[in-house]
């Protein structure tokens, strides 16, 4: 939660969220319908992953979450995490993976990690969250 808080991206209603989330999962595991795995540096937290099947879905997986702490973006950690999520999704039959995130600018950085790994934006909706705020739709298909 010390990430999610202390990145300045996330409003305190999407942190809400995601912290509903985690405690689903920490409550009932993979029956929560989520799934998280954490990267740990000298013993400590440093970022979170969590994705589960889109209902109603054949193979198709939501990526909700990738956080990484401030103090170590940059360095593979978000690469590894979204590697491992795609590797566990792809042994359960998954064939795609998707991630919804804001078109803000200040958001730029966040797509371009996604682009980086390999998803490509799949739809933009204009004006989704607010006012000036799209909601970009990205798409990796996995083999």
């Amino acid at each position: 939660m010390t990430i999610l808080r202390a990145t300045p991206e996330f409003l305190p209603h999407e942190v809400i969220i995601a912290e509903e989330l985690i405690d689903s999962f920490l409550k009932d595991g993979k029956k929560s319908g989520y799934t998280i795995e954490v990267a740990e540096f000298d013993g400590r937290v440093v970022g979170y992953v969590c994705w589960g099947d889109a209902p109603l879905t054949d193979g198709t997986w939501d990526i909700y979450w990738v956080v990484v702490d401030q103090n170590q973006q940059g360095k593979g950690v978000g690469a590894q995490l979204m590697a491992s999520a795609e590797k566990s999704i792809q042994a359960t039959g998954g064939r795609l993976a998707v991630v919804e995130t804001s078109g803000k600018p200040d958001y730029n950085k966040t797509r371009q990690f996604y682009l980086k790994i390999g998803y490509v934006e799949e739809a933009r909706i204009k004006d989704f969250y607010t006012a000036g705020d799209d909601k970009v739709i990205m798409v990796k298909r996995l083999r």
